[in-house]
């Protein structure tokens, strides 16, 4: 790296939460490297530059976070390998020297949590905390922007949540959260924070929000765990796909999704968005 490349990068630039975040940060006139699996996918900004890499690939990894300071690490998309892809790029951020990380985990993030990709949220998070580097983890709850996908094509919800609760949380407060801390790391050196919205909803009142807003009646189908197996197993996904979508549900049941934070405001300095706003900001 030279003099003149920047000492902070960003990984998921493709994605929704990177991609947001490095706007934010080229509004602000922040300069910035992007680390992409798809290159000529990334975004262009004045003074930002990109370069490949990928979690799993520990080489390119090295090389792209060469004069690294402090980084953004998106968990990557669902798949089977991603635990191991995260503790690869973990250990390559320490070899390379990165001094803060920041990492967008999952809300509840713990070894016996019922929404099973928390679980290996956890194991990253404390991988990062063995490694040395100061960190930052964001446990975001769930998207509000997902809300309108849990909607089949008859109208209704389905799922094993109860009249369970969850304080869902709009990507773009999250990304603004993430422009905060990197443009201001010392100031959220090694803390949690939990990104909620200012509601919490059950998926009951999803539905009825969704109604309001489309014009078209939505519902919420209470299933039972063995009726929620069976209703995805049209779609052959692999056993821990299934599992993680039906304990998506079970989560908000148990009640591991509920609880109200005020990080977002606290550290941004404005009340998140609510489902409300956010359907009606996309209408």
């Amino acid at each position: 790296m030279t003099d003149a490349e920047p000492a902070l990068a960003l990984t998921g630039v493709t994605g929704a939460i990177g991609r947001m975040t490095a706007d934010a940060l080229a509004d602000a006139g922040v300069p910035f490297r992007m680390l992409a699996r798809s290159p000529e996918r990334a975004p262009r900004y004045p003074g930002s530059s990109v370069v490949a890499a990928s979690y799993g690939d520990r080489d390119a990894a090295l090389a792209a976070l060469d004069g690294v300071e402090t980084l953004l690490m998106v968990s990557a998309a669902e798949n089977a390998e991603r635990l191991s892809q995260h503790l690869a790029f973990v250990e390559a951020a320490a070899e390379a020297d990165v001094q803060h990380i920041v990492y967008t985990s999952f809300f509840g993030a713990a070894p016996d949590a019922a929404f099973t990709l928390a679980r290996d949220h956890y194991a990253t998070e404390q991988r990062i905390r063995s490694s040395g580097m100061r960190f930052t983890f964001l446990r975001d709850n769930l998207y509000l922007d997902f809300a309108e996908q849990l909607v089949g094509e008859d109208g209704v919800i389905r799922g094993p949540a109860g009249d369970g609760r969850a304080a869902m949380v709009a990507r773009a407060d999250v990304a603004r959260v993430a422009a905060e801390v990197l443009q201001h790391p010392d100031a959220h050196i090694d803390v949690t924070y939990d990104l909620t919205g200012p509601e919490e909803l059950t998926l009951a009142e999803v539905a009825e929000k969704l109604s309001a807003h489309t014009r078209r009646p939505v519902s919420f189908h209470d299933e039972t765990i063995p009726e929620a197996y069976e209703s995805r197993a049209k779609w052959n996904a692999p056993d821990w796909q299934v599992d993680a979508w039906v304990s998506t549900y079970t989560a908000i049941a148990a009640g591991e999704l509920a609880g109200l934070s005020d990080d977002v405001e606290r550290i941004t300095g404005r009340r998140p968005l609510s489902l409300d706003e956010l359907l009606r900001d996309h209408g």
